[in-house]
């Protein structure tokens, strides 16, 4: 695996880290979307991680097709160009369903680079 890829995969992991974070003791998406602050750093990872998984390498995109790289790339672009259009139960069941998940993937792909 190369450094960018690394580099790129840590950063998603980082931005789950914070995501998962943010929401911790908030208890549905009507208190993430009247928390403003939280909504929009959430939204701002969001951003990243679409960022990231963009930068990743084909290669390893191919490699690891389990991982939804493309609705991945697909939601930071809807973020990104329709930000007043987000739909806050939207963000908070992908919070809670897809980012674990996500979360797990990464750490295995980082897991098999390093063995």
């Amino acid at each position: 695996m190369s450094e960018k890829d690394k580099g790129n995969l840590l950063a998603i992991l980082d931005s789950c880290t914070k995501i998962q974070s943010f929401v911790d003791k908030l208890e549905s998406a009507n208190s993430l979307y009247n928390d403003v602050k939280t909504f929009d750093a959430v939204l701002m990872n969001f951003l990243i991680i679409g960022e990231s998984v963009a930068k990743l390498s084909e290669e390893l995109k191919n490699q690891y097709g389990q991982v939804p790289w493309t609705k991945i790339k697909d939601f930071r672009n809807i973020v990104a160009h329709n930000y007043f259009g987000v739909d806050a139960e939207e963000v908070w069941q992908i919070i809670k369903n897809h980012l674990p998940v996500l979360e797990r993937d990464i750490n295995k792909i980082l897991g098999k680079s390093e063995l």
